[in-house]
């Protein structure tokens, strides 16, 4: 049984001892303490928090735990059911609410299951707001709410499709230009909450022919789900089979796109935001943001514009700030996650895959077109192992003497960037392990840089012994 408490919130595989794994007790100690942050922080006039959920198997039942335990806490429910994560998110700005919980472990397998945290914004908590979470649930500093005071739940299935209809009303999307298009589409939607909205979305916007894998949300998973090319097989065989124009993948909770081309390659899941910023960046002039491990492609696709791209600290919510900060018109996670302002600030498939679809119609390309249309990158991803003995912190300021005369970034690790080549190392906060990303023009130049990295480091800790 695995229990990771985390600033961003409580994920672990179902079952297990109450301090070992994600069962009853756990929840129950997390959502109380949140709930105790939120009475204290919010600066909403409703006593509502909105709960959605993925379509995993133990969903039903953290649904149950989570809902009970608010309505003790003296807050009112708004149980959506089934819902994304972005459209959780839409759902505590439209109700007003003062946060909201979703229930999804992402990617994660189907053992998983986790509590994520928005604010009143509908936005996941700051590093310092989850910080206090966790010392809440801790100390079990919270008190449960008398009769007279304890909450009900409002149940409304209805935000589904006033996320769709949200899509369908942003200036950006041309649904006229789509349905003329006759696009032919396949989707798979890992027997998640993305088999029940993508057809209706695409369904919405014009799309006449859809081929769907793995649309029945039962929550057994029918791959791993994490849209990786080595978990997209089916897909990508399917691409051809059908004739179709373009494949879409999502995770369980909808918030990462990825694209397959015609072809039944894929697009990259770090191209999925470049081919969106490029699309918002032709009709919308203004800055973009990725994170420190995405691609280089973005920044060059704003350049050509003559805008300016900033990076953030790799995470969401790092992400939504800087983009906040810098005035970005479009931003995102090279994982498929699309962050469009003019909607929301969270990632969102839903709106990814409508201003793809429309900057495809517009171009008269195919995706295999489009995406060679684009500077090439290719990132290797590499990690090396931390004994305890290993300061960190040290280890990384050598590095960056070592690569003083290169332009440096130390907001999140360290990232140095090479005229052609990037590569950035970060320690992971859930492993004991320095992630080490590198991007290059090709893979192997990639995997060179990061395995000169790698040999460095280990002169370094060869060097203190």
């Amino acid at each position: 049984m695995t229990l990771i408490k985390s600033i961003s919130g409580i994920r672990g595989t179902i079952g297990g001892k109450p301090a070992e794994g994600l069962n009853p007790l756990s929840i129950v100690k997390f959502t109380a303490a949140y709930a105790t942050f939120i009475r204290t922080h919010t600066r909403a006039t409703t006593r509502r928090i909105v709960v959605g959920r993925d379509a995993r198997i133990s969903g039903e039942m953290v649904k149950s735990v989570v809902t009970g335990t608010l309505t003790g806490m003296g807050f009112d429910v708004v149980d959506i059911g089934m819902a994304t994560t972005p459209t959780t998110e839409l759902a505590v700005r439209t109700e007003k609410a003062c946060g909201g919980i979703i229930l999804t472990a992402s990617h994660n397998p189907k053992q998983w299951n986790a509590l994520k945290l928005l604010n009143e914004d509908g936005e996941f908590l700051t590093a310092d707001d989850g910080r206090e979470v966790l010392a809440l649930a801790e100390s079990e500093d919270f008190t449960f709410a008398e009769i007279d005071s304890l909450g009900k739940i409002i149940v409304d299935n209805r935000y589904r499709e006033r996320h769709i209809e949200s899509v369908l009303n942003l200036e950006r999307v041309d649904v006229e230009a789509i349905r003329s298009a006759h696009f032919r589409v396949a989707i798979d939607c890992v027997n998640s909450v993305g088999g029940i909205v993508l057809p209706d979305l695409l369904y919405a916007l014009g799309v006449k022919e859809l081929f769907k894998l793995h649309c029945n949300p039962h929550g057994n998973f029918s791959h791993n789900p994490e849209p990786l090319p080595e978990h997209l097989t089916e897909i990508a065989n399917l691409m051809t089979q059908a004739k179709a124009d373009v494949g879409f993948v999502v995770d369980p909770d909808v918030d990462r796109l990825a694209i397959v081309c015609e072809n039944g390659q894929l697009f990259g899941e770090e191209y999925t935001l470049v081919a969106v910023s490029d699309y918002i960046l032709s009709h919308t002039p203004g800055p973009t943001v990725s994170n420190l491990s995405s691609s280089r492609a973005l920044r060059d696709v704003t350049q050509q514009y003559g805008e300016r791209y900033h990076a953030a600290a790799v995470g969401e919510v790092n992400v939504v700030a800087k983009m906040k900060e810098t005035g970005a018109v479009i931003g995102g996670e090279g994982n498929g996650g699309v962050i469009y302002p003019a909607s929301h600030y969270g990632r969102d498939a839903l709106v990814g895959i409508a201003l793809f679809l429309t900057h495809l119609a517009h171009k008269k390309m195919t995706v295999s077109e489009l995406r060679a249309s684009y500077p090439p990158y290719f990132i290797s991803k590499q990690k090396v192992e931390l004994t305890p003995d290993i300061d960190v912190d040290a280890m990384l300021e050598k590095v960056k003497e070592t690569f003083a005369a290169n332009e440096i970034t130390d907001i999140d690790g360290v990232k140095i960037d090479f005229p052609d080549k990037w590569v950035h190392l970060r320690k992971s906060n859930t492993e004991p392990i320095i992630r080490i990303y590198s991007e290059a023009h090709t893979m192997p130049e990639a995997e060179a840089l990061g395995e000169e990295l790698i040999r460095i480091i280990r002169s370094f800790t060869k060097a203190d012994h």
